[in-house]
This record gives C-alpha cells, sequence and structure tokens, in this order.
C-alpha cells in the first residue's frame, strides 16, 4: 500500500501544503502574504490571521492537485517549529483536527531538518555523510547531515542572521521587504567596490550584527558628504554587501569541509535562492573538488513539499505524535 503524505507548513508568513506519495513529490503549493511590505517586515498577528484565512484552500488544492482525496491520505506532516507562535498554532491545529477526523497517525516536523532534506526531493541528492550550509532570515547554520534524520550543528550565528543582515540593509537603503531578492537583482548591475570588514568570529560560528553596524555607520558619513550617496551608487552598494556576506557564508563553509574532510557540500534555506551565493558554491566547488548541492527555487524558500519529504522519512520510522502536542516557536534541531 502507498504512503500518502499531506503535509502543511506555516512557520512564518506563507502558507503551504504538499502531497506525497512513496517519497514522490505530486503537489506543492504555496499561498504568500503581500501586506507585510508596508509593515517592513512580518507583523506576527497579521501572520496568522492570513495563515487562519489560507490553510483550508491551500491544503484543498494541494489535494486536488495531486489527484486524491482526503480519505487516500495516510498521514499528516507538519512544522512544529522553529517560527512564529501564532502562525504555528494555526498550521499545528489544522493537522490535528484533520488528523482526528480521519482517524490517521500525525508526524511533527523541525522547520530547520527539513530545508536540509530538500535536497532529497529531486536528483541529483547528496550522499551521506555531507554539510550543508542553512541560511534564511532567522537561522544561519552549518549541520553535519550523518542519516535523514541524523543531524549535529557544527556552528550557528550568535547574534543575526543571514538573511537578516540582507533585510536590515534594505531597510537602511530604503528598499522594499523582503530585501533580500531586491539586493542580489541590484548587486547584479553594481561593483562590489566598498569593502565591509569581515567579523573574527571563533570555530563555526557566525555573526551579522557587526556587518550591519559598521554598513549604518558607512552610509551616515557617506551621506554627510553627499546627501545623494545611496541614490547614485545603489547597485555598487548591493553588490558590496552582498560579497561580503557571501564571504563569510562560504568562509566558514570552507572551514568546515577543511575540518571534516568531507567534500560533499550543499547549502539550503531561503538565503540559497541567492543568486551570488550559488555562484559561489559552485565555483568553489570546483576549486576545493567539492560535490554541491542546492535545491530547485521552489524548494529554497518556505514550503510543505520539505515538510512532506522529512515527514515521510519520520512515517518509515515510525515516528508519530498524537493529539498532546503543540508548536515551539524556539525548537532546536
Amino acid at each position: 500500500m502507498s504512503v500518502v503524505i499531506l503535509a502543511i507548513e506555516s512557520s512564518c508568513d506563507d502558507t503551504s501544503a504538499s502531497i506525497l506519495v512513496d517519497g514522490k513529490i505530486l503537489s506543492n503549493c504555496v499561498a504568500t502574504q503581500d501586506m507585510h511590505k508596508k509593515y517592513g517586515g512580518v507583523v506576527p498577528e497579521v501572520a496568522s490571521r492570513a495563515h487562519q484565512v489560507n490553510i483550508v484552500p491551500v491544503v484543498d488544492t494541494a489535494i486536488q492537485q495531486a489527484g486524491l482525496s482526503r480519505k487516500d491520505l495516510s498521514a499528516i506532516a507538519f512544522t512544529r517549529g522553529p517560527g512564529l507562535l501564532g502562525s504555528l498554532l494555526v498550521g499545528v491545529s489544522f493537522a490535528k483536527a484533520l488528523a482526528l477526523s480521519l482517524k490517521i497517525p500525525m508526524v511533527e516536523v523541525n522547520h530547520m531538518q527539513a530545508h536540509v532534506l530538500a535536497h532529497f526531493i529531486d536528483e541529483p541528492k547528496p550522499s551521506f555523510p555531507f554539510l550543508c550550509l542553512t541560511v534564511s532570515g532567522g537561522h544561519t547554520q552549518i549541520v553535519l547531515i550523518k542519516d535523514y534524520l541524523e543531524m549535529e550543528v557544527l556552528g550557528q550565528t550568535i547574534d543575526d542572521a543571514a538573511g537578516e543582515a540582507f533585510d536590515k540593509t534594505g531597510k537602511l537603503l530604503g528598499l522594499e521587504y523582503p530585501a533580500g531578492p531586491i539586493i542580489d537583482r541590484l548587486a547584479r548591475l553594481g561593483t562590489p567596490k566598498y569593502d565591509f570588514p569581515e567579523p573574527k568570529i571563533k570555530e563555526l560560528d557566525f555573526s551579522f550584527s557587526g556587518l550591519k553596524t559598521s554598513i549604518l555607520y558607512f552610509l551616515k558619513k557617506q551621506l554627510k558628504q553627499d546627501p545623494n550617496f545611496i541614490e547614485d551608487n545603489l547597485n555598487d552598494i548591493c553588490a558590496s554587501v552582498q560579497n561580503r556576506i557571501v564571504s563569510i557564508l562560504m568562509g566558514k563553509l570552507k572551514k568546515a569541509s577543511d575540518q571534516t574532510g568531507i567534500k560533499e557540500i550543499a547549502i539550503a534555506g531561503g538565503v540559497s535562492a541567492n543568486s551570488a551565493l550559488r555562484n559561489a558554491l559552485k565555483s568553489d566547488g570546483e576549486r576545493h573538488g567539492w560535490n554541491t548541492y542546492i535545491p530547485q527555487f521552489q524548494y529554497c524558500t518556505d514550503n510543505a513539499a520539505m515538510i512532506a519529504i522529512t515527514g515521510y522519512h519520520k512515517f518509515l520510522k515510525g515516528e508519530f505524535v498524537g493529539q498532546e502536542i503543540t508548536p515551539m516557536a524556539r525548537y532546536a534541531m
């Protein structure tokens, strides 16, 4: 009998549902929330209310696109955390209610673990063990993956994440939220002519708060001399900021590879959609003899397909949870 899993992702501002059958993704539907742009960031209460509106039609659409019905489901996988508590609560509550009504088991999934396992949705797939740099708006980690469900965090940010560095820089530059994709686009038109400092953080940990502060003071100084500095040099500023963020990420990844001797190298998470980071991984991979892996663009940002593939492997091991399960805003991998 086939294993049919409905997966639900609602950790931040995207409501997503996916159907997986025997390890293959048949549908992956996402409802985005554009209303946060005017606030310059995600407003938790607004996000959770939008999830309440979106979750039923998104789930129904995912099931219909897969050509199945609710009675075909074997289990429901859902994001337990980390994320915004109100947003997680909507997804977890829906999963519990639907599982109870259908009398099928539930599988809870760690959002960051799912980003890593997004690599197993399509070919090519990394071999164990491999290293994965997971980079998003809230997390920056280097993870050693020994098996599908056996992972060890080797290093992580001690303050801001890489995605936050992009978004906070964007706010300083007057760009819309989310600023990461905008900075990426403008950087392609500029030259990294401004040399921002690289933080000296021990071992494999990261820090981006100092970089953000140095960008702030740099802009203040330049604007005193020339009020039109940002407008006249926007592309070069974006290129310089992006260049430094990518160099920090790749430097630590190279260090992790050297320390572990592992040459199976992957990136995942929302920031892995950044063109400069993807290009840097490919070029560094060729230089260092790495086998490199990057998920398809649609599986980099928050999506339920990655929850589905993670839930599938937990289903095979019988790792189910009961109705007493609750969401966790902070949920270590």
